[in-house]
């Protein structure tokens, strides 16, 4: 059975989604707990990573769940079938999990089914506050300056469609094809004074949802002409590009499929 969760996770005490060598991650504390609750050794097909600091309303993964006692639970009456009772999964699992990281939902999908390659569509915020804030320290992007948001947005819509994206692109990216397609970009301000920007496509590079925050930034506070941004698309070339948004504002907000 293939079960796909939607994970909702602060980023601020984890290395990043991806397993590694250097410290905890989103990812391998999921499948530690997943293990014991199941008593099996599973491992999780993510999405897509996301960074040291970054966070997620809506990551997604799979893994492959074997018949077990557990799921033996969930039979359905006077069938030898193994279904998933997804509610009773999900209180079980956040159980076993630690309070910044919490399993939304869950469900069976097909053996097919791949939780990156499926994506249709993924949907990034990005958070903003303007000066510091003890409260929301390591949720939030802090920057130093009241940027513009009438320049940001004009110059977000010169992005929006397909693109070669190498000038937004991190360069220790190792991909071939730089082409991407971004839905739209909408940017607001809420009540508490933080700037949302929001940002639909279906994939980003490496850093490149972060990439764009800096650089919208710069044209908000006059580092650059509206206009200059599409020279920036057109250059392919990274330095072009303004500084990277630090990652604690970035939020994985929902995977389509």
């Amino acid at each position: 059975m293939k079960i796909l969760l939607t994970i909702s996770y602060k980023g601020t005490g984890y290395v990043g989604w991806q397993n590694q060598k250097n410290g905890k991650s989103v990812q391998k504390t999921i499948e530690k707990a997943i293990s014991k609750l199941l008593r099996q050794d599973v491992e999780l097909d993510g999405s897509g990573r996301t960074d040291a600091g970054v966070h997620a309303f809506g990551q997604t993964a799979t893994f492959e769940a074997t018949s077990n006692s557990f799921f033996s639970n969930f039979t359905s009456k006077g069938s030898k079938k193994i279904c998933l009772n997804s509610a009773r999964f999900v209180r079980a699992i956040n159980a076993y999990l630690p309070s910044d990281i919490y399993v939304t939902s869950a469900k069976e999908v097909s053996e097919n089914f791949h939780a990156r390659y499926s994506a249709k569509e993924k949907v990034y915020e990005y958070h903003l506050q303007v000066g510091k804030n003890p409260i929301l320290g390591g949720l939030v992007g802090e920057f130093n300056q009241m940027p513009n948001l009438e320049l940001i947005k004009e110059a977000a819509q010169i992005l929006v469609g397909t693109h070669d994206f190498s000038s937004f692109c991190s360069a220790k990216a190792e991909v071939s094809d730089y082409v991407r397609t971004i839905n739209y970009i909408k940017i607001y301000m809420t009540k508490a004074d933080q700037i949302i920007f929001e940002i639909s496509g279906n994939g980003f590079l490496y850093n490149m949802v972060r990439i764009i925050v800096g650089t919208l930034y710069d044209v908000g506070i006059g580092k650059i002409k509206p206009e200059e941004v599409k020279e920036i698309l057109s250059a392919k070339d990274r330095t072009k590009a303004g500084k990277t948004a630090p990652a604690s504002g970035l939020y994985l907000k929902k995977v389509k499929y």
